[in-house]
């Protein structure tokens, strides 16, 4: 079936080849609730998969602490493919001026040992927790492209795919401590930025996964094993400069880290 948002995608990806800075745009293009602006998202990715010959590694959720969600004005939580060519190893190097701008946020991620199909019944965390195999430590690479966080339409910044510009992973570990109490730290040049924990996204970092496994079940789909899901910034975004290497380490559990050239 033709998505009627293909215009749309290929505007958006236009933009985003020229940095041009964004700006809401969900009205003038007939997004009207969330239900369509996730369309739009749907043949922005599908765009964006086809350009590069790639598939979807998972999802990103946003704004699931409160943190976040008073920085973008926002007070729910939303959803962002996160695409196989856009996944990088510890250590990743990125370029500033590859993005319209850059911003890189802190984040516990998950990946799934078995399918969680799409269902009428909502999802319980203990189902949730069963479905996952292994944890990581991971920064979300996320391009604003300037964005006015004052005036931020949520229609527009879903669509946008939730500005998932990729993702940077430690290494996924099969055995996890409490996580709600799990402490992670932000590093910059070596140097301690900010903290939070895992109680900082929905009071769990299972909590934004039972909210994602609903949001799509009520769209027909599902979460398939080997998914990748990030759960949410513990902490605000952050804006790095070249020169600067940011660290992000959950205590006795791993770290990972980026690298500005």
């Amino acid at each position: 079936m033709t998505n009627r948002f293909q215009p749309l995608a290929r505007l958006l990806l236009a933009e985003h080849a020229s940095g041009t800075r964004f700006q809401p745009f969900a009205a003038a293009h007939g997004i009207g609730d969330l239900v369509s602006a996730y369309e739009a998202q749907d043949a922005l990715v599908e765009l964006m998969a086809q350009r590069t010959g790639t598939v979807r590694a998972g999802y990103k959720i946003g704004l699931t602490s409160a943190r976040m969600q008073a920085m973008c004005g926002i007070p729910h939580p939303i959803a962002g493919v996160v695409l196989a060519d856009r996944v990088r190893p510890s250590g990743a190097r990125l370029d500033p001026d590859d993005y319209g701008r850059l911003g890189i946020e802190f984040e516990i991620a998950v990946r799934l040992g078995c399918d969680l199909p799409a269902r009428n019944a909502p999802y319980a965390m203990p189902e949730i927790a069963a479905a996952l195999d292994a944890i990581a430590p991971a920064i979300e690479i996320v391009d604003d492209r300037g964005a006015d966080y004052g005036a931020l339409d949520p229609l527009s910044l879903v669509a946008d795919n939730s500005w998932n510009a990729g993702i940077v992973l430690g290494a996924f570990v099969p055995h996890w401590p409490d996580l709600p109490s799990l402490a992670g730290t932000v590093t910059r040049n070596g140097t301690p930025l900010d903290r939070g924990t895992g109680a900082d996204v929905l009071g769990h970092p299972f909590a934004p996964l039972v909210w994602l496994a609903d949001h799509l079940g009520r769209r027909g789909l599902g979460l398939e094993s080997g998914a990748i899901v990030l759960t949410g910034s513990i902490v605000t975004t952050k804006f790095p400069l070249r020169g600067e290497t940011y660290g992000f380490e959950l205590a006795g559990l791993g770290r990972v880290e980026v690298v500005l050239d």
